[in-house]
């Protein structure tokens, strides 16, 4: 085990990464199974969760902006300010030890400047802590106000906390059974009203701590993803296509719903389809074909029509930014815009694909209307042979399909449902 010196200078290091380099914060960074400590992960993480507050904090207080080779001591100010601000650890040891940082990577004359900007927050925490801020970035910040002006308050407090970990439990496995054999292991959980295969963990854990994870026991998965499947209900002998599968936890879940049924799971990625085919070797899938190919295009496609059709459209994730707070520093507004082009390439390519009286489930983790409602309206405007179904389910709200915010044990979702007219 690392110590906590060393441990933050890899959290350093990942910062830098995140906020210099525009690497995603993956879990790549720290693998499950190594040497790095929990307590780095959790350093990162927070930095980057409130990297737009303590960024506005230190900001006023650089007297002469750092020279752009010096910008990894910004991300040492950060990595001190959380500390400061957000976590219990002492003061001094906040301050003293991620001044020394300074002089591990080389950059000793900043350990006075790095010294004496900490200890003037540290003087303010009060009163900083007493000012409200959503530390998103702006543009996010005035497209949410803008399609939730009375619950936006509600999401920016929600993005900027822990993400719960659920798993989906296999349904050869008897669900009080296994959480029995959680309960053992001092694992707490509780089953979901929405969600049949769903047990939200107390804490989470190491998936290698699970019950039988390495012989298909579960998934991990949020409960707002656990939905999909169960609204393309798979059938015996239907043929469903899951477009945008990686890394193939609807694939997977619809696929052991019904065995009888025949899925085509497709990705443009092969190195994330990599990932499909192991969690389909775990979960020993039998009734799935994989296929590389990009949606927004037929050149993969045998003519075959689909009976339903999944569509995880690439998105913002703006629903997911607790799991993922990188993408409040890697997403920009541009990158939104981009996106719903695609999304819009992709339905309007795979509903020719679509037998008539067929099923199209349309599917996001953004909380965004231009990606969710918006989409779907101007979707049912161009094609005259769709129909918008009203989903059935008592989570999140709609007229066309159904938006969860960020909420406790939810991810923010969006789902849309349509029916090819005969």
């Amino acid at each position: 085990m690392l110590n906590n010196e060393n441990s933050r200078v890899i959290a350093h290091k990942a910062i830098c990464l995140v906020a210099l380099e525009k690497q995603a914060l993956s879990d790549a960074l720290f693998p499950a199974e190594s040497t790095e400590s929990p307590f780095a992960k959790s350093l990162v993480y927070g930095s980057i969760r409130f990297y737009h507050h303590l960024n506005d904090i230190i900001t006023p207080r650089i007297k002469k902006p750092l020279e752009r080779k010096n910008l990894d001591i910004h991300s040492l100010l950060i990595l001190g300010a959380y500390q400061l601000l957000y976590t219990d650890i002492s003061s001094h040891a906040a301050i003293n030890e991620t001044v020394e940082i300074a002089e591990k990577i080389g950059k000793t004359w900043a350990k006075g400047f790095v010294n004496a900007i900490l200890r003037g927050i540290d003087r303010d925490k009060d009163s900083i802590l007493k000012t409200a801020h959503h530390s998103h970035p702006s543009w996010l910040v005035k497209k949410i106000k803008k399609d939730y002006p009375l619950n936006f308050q509600e999401i920016f407090f929600e993005n900027n906390k822990k993400a719960p970990m659920s798993i989906r439990v296999h349904p050869s496995v008897d669900l009080s059974a296994f959480q029995e054999k959680l309960k053992k292991q001092d694992i707490c959980s509780e089953k979901s009203n929405i969600a049949p295969q769903a047990l939200i963990l107390e804490s989470a854990v190491k998936v290698g701590s699970l019950p039988d994870f390495e012989k298909g026991s579960c998934y991990v998965q949020d409960v707002s993803a656990q939905l999909a499947a169960h609204l393309v209900l798979p059938k015996k002998g239907e043929l469903i296509l899951d477009a945008c599968c990686a890394p193939g936890g609807k694939t997977t879940h619809i696929a052991e719903l019904c065995p009888e049924a025949n899925i085509v799971a497709l990705d443009n990625d092969e190195i994330r389809l990599i990932k499909v085919k192991e969690n389909i070797d775990r979960l020993k899938t039998k009734n799935v074909e994989m296929i590389f190919g990009d949606a927004t295009r037929q050149d993969w496609w045998d003519q075959k029509q689909f009976d339903k059709i999944l569509i995880d459209a690439p998105c913002s994730g703006t629903g997911v930014i607790r799991r993922h707070p990188d993408i409040k520093l890697l997403r920009k507004l541009k990158d939104v815009n981009q996106i719903t082009k695609i999304q819009a390439l992709i339905l309007d390519n795979l509903w020719h694909l679509l037998k008539p009286g067929g099923e199209l489930i349309y599917a996001t983790c953004s909380v965004l209307r231009d990606e969710n409602e918006r989409q779907i309206v101007s979707f049912l405007e161009r094609f005259k042979d769709a129909t918008n179904e009203e989903i059935s389910l008592s989570w999140g709200d709609g007229f066309i399909g159904k938006q969860q915010l960020p909420k406790k044990i939810y991810d923010g979702f969006y789902y849309a449902k349509l029916t090819k007219k005969l």
